[in-house]
């Protein structure tokens, strides 16, 4: 029975051969009918227990007052940390029959003090253990990335002159097509010729700018077929010490690879994606450059970037595009009087999949532009047709209660936060997330400060505002109950709580970053959270994030129509062991923070 135990899910899959050899020689089967105790509070397990069938919970108390933490099921394990303290501190119970592999305590013991990643798994906190998951799967996934072909990457077309085309019109078609190489045809070859090779002929060799641009072509040129592997390509400019390739299939020229767009396919595409949204002049050209995101976003995650840095460039790139549309739609005479802000999760930088446009306009006061309105709906449906969902609660531009003066938005945040209505709070809490993208920020910032200065430093006004941080009941006691079921809503069990009372705390210390994770740092530099515990949370934030983002893509790809109608769901099966127990712990982390939350709010829940 032995030979169907798992190796390859973490941690076991973190052992050498030998070392997974050795579980193997070592493990015994415990067969158990419903109802019989496995572990026992109080006593010392045989070891750690993996289940090869069935289904266990882990519980204390009895009958009508039983408190169960957790559900097992197949190739779940248990008893680990109770083996290493010497004692269990609940039950684990069968719940039907049940078969498990059995790992003794002592030969788990001699793997932590033999293998120092196996010991971290078992021993370090949640944050360690997060950050040695994701270490061990960027690894894993590299493999897969290095197997990706040159045709997979951006083969530019050539810029190809005829024998006869001369030093100054090469370099005038050059930098009409902002290339910086041309391919000259003499006969039936070709050659190469590159900016530095044009500055060399004129300015060393003092050739004339009518001279033959194919007297200085070289036509020893490296190749590469389009099916090769695009890491050959990286491994052949590094040896040649060459900075573009040549693609040819067969007899036939396809194109050129240069070493900027093999290094940015290795950084996930962002540079390519950058490069276009800069160049782009017109709305169409925004609109391609902006399609490539979601490329992007399955690259950056396949390769194991973590989730603090793909937000923060997804962040970045979604604000150059609505910055660069507000220049293609906005007059330029009207840029400097008006001030383009985005909001909630797009002005925190933690929209990843495009959820919905939260934005809003702030004008000076007294300016007089009578087609604002019209310009502002053709921005949203311009952005609608970028792929940037619009908003269920109408919260954009489009709507004439998001574009406001200067006095008009300080008076609105000013009565929002004099307000306890549910409305009210959510606008505000809208509103504090706010980012400037676009146009003038000082009037985004002449509001903002007025608001911070002038807002009262009451118990009422921040234990209404942080009430809604404990609503949502955080689904870790009813986990296994959930996981029959199937599937748990990660943003109201596990996101918006985090979001909320950190936003909360940061608006009580006056802290100006919108980010949850700046916001964080600052509120542990202030004194105002223990640095393990915003370590732990912001840990737990971005595991969630993840684990949301990663159910999100698979739902976008398997739709019709490109659309994920429920964006934070988690569906508990598609998770595997490992993944279960970060959220498990994640969630008691989430638990943790909200009875902090209740504690200092007077909250009560």
């Amino acid at each position: 029975m032995s030979d169907s135990f798992k190796m390859d899910n973490i941690p076991f899959s973190l052992l050498t051969p030998q070392e997974q050899a050795t579980v193997e020689a070592s493990l015994d089967l415990g067969y158990y009918q419903q109802g019989e105790k496995i572990i026992t509070a109080g006593e010392a397990p045989e070891g750690v227990y993996i289940i090869l069938k069935g289904r266990v919970r882990e519980s204390e108390g009895a009958d009508e007052e039983q408190h169960i933490y957790v559900h097992y099921q197949n190739e779940d394990y248990f008893g680990g940390w109770s083996s290493l303290r010497g004692r269990a501190i609940h039950d684990f119970t069968a719940e039907e029959e049940t078969i498990c592999h059995i790992l003794p305590t002592q030969v788990l013991v001699e793997l932590i003090q033999s293998n120092a990643l196996f010991a971290d798994y078992f021993q370090q906190n949640f944050s360690a253990k997060s950050e040695l998951v994701e270490q061990h799967s960027r690894n894993q996934d590299m493999a897969e990335f290095m197997l990706s072909k040159i045709s997979s990457a951006t083969v530019r077309e050539p810029l190809v002159v005829e024998e006869g085309t001369s030093i100054r019109d090469a370099t005038r078609l050059m930098r009409e097509h902002k290339a910086d190489c041309v391919l000259a045809r003499k006969g039936g070859r070709y050659g190469m010729v590159t900016g530095t090779d044009l500055l060399d002929a004129v300015v060393l060799k003092e050739m004339p700018l009518d001279s033959d641009v194919s007297q200085i072509a070289s036509y020893r040129l490296v190749t590469a077929d389009p099916e090769d592997y695009l890491f050959n390509a990286l491994i052949t400019m590094t040896q040649q010490q060459i900075e573009r390739v040549v693609v040819m299939s067969g007899q036939q020229m396809v194109g050129i690879v240069e070493l900027t767009d093999v290094l940015s396919y290795f950084s996930s595409h962002s540079h390519v994606i950058g490069l276009r949204i800069e160049r782009a002049s017109s709305i169409g050209e925004l609109k391609e450059a902006a399609q490539g995101l979601h490329d992007l976003i399955k690259a950056l995650i396949s390769t194991g970037v973590k989730i603090r840095f793909t937000m923060d460039l997804l962040a970045a790139m979604n604000g150059r595009i609505i910055a660069k549309l507000f220049d293609l739609t906005i007059p330029s005479d009207m840029q400097p009087h008006v001030c383009l802000i985005v909001m909630g999760s797009e002005g925190r930088g933690e929209q990843i999949m495009k959820t919905d446009q939260d934005n809003a306009l702030i004008f000076r006061d007294g300016l007089s532009w009578k087609d604002m309105q019209a310009t502002m709906n053709r921005f949203s449906e311009t952005l609608i047709s970028f792929g940037f969902p619009p908003c269920p609660g109408n919260i954009m531009v489009s709507n004439p209660q998001w574009v406001n003066s200067v006095g008009d938005w300080t008076q609105k945040l000013n009565d929002w936060a004099e307000s306890c209505e549910g409305e009210a709070q959510m606008n505000l809490a809208i509103a504090v997330d706010a980012k400037p993208v676009a146009g003038n920020q000082a009037l985004y910032k002449v509001a903002r400060n007025w608001f911070l200065r002038h807002l009262r430093n009451n118990d009422v006004f921040f234990s209404h505002f942080a009430k809604a941080a404990i609503e949502f009941d955080t689904p870790l006691t009813f986990f296994g109950n959930l996981r029959d079921k199937g599937e748990l809503d990660i943003k109201k069990g596990g996101i918006f709580p985090i979001v909320h009372g950190i936003r909360t705390l940061a608006l009580e210390q006056r802290i100006l970053a919108t980010n949850t994770y700046e916001r964080i740092q600052a509120l542990v530099d202030a004194g105002q959270l223990q640095e393990q515990n915003g370590k732990d949370i912001s840990e737990a934030l971005s595991l969630f994030i993840q684990l949301r983002l990663r159910q999100q893509i698979r739902r976008v790809e398997e739709s019709d129509d490109g659309f994920d109608p429920t964006p934070n769901l988690i569906e508990l099966h598609k998770l595997n062991k490992m993944e279960r127990d970060l959220l498990r712990d994640a969630l008691q982390i989430v638990k943790g923070f909200k009875k902090h939350l209740s504690l200092r709010y007077h909250l009560g829940g």
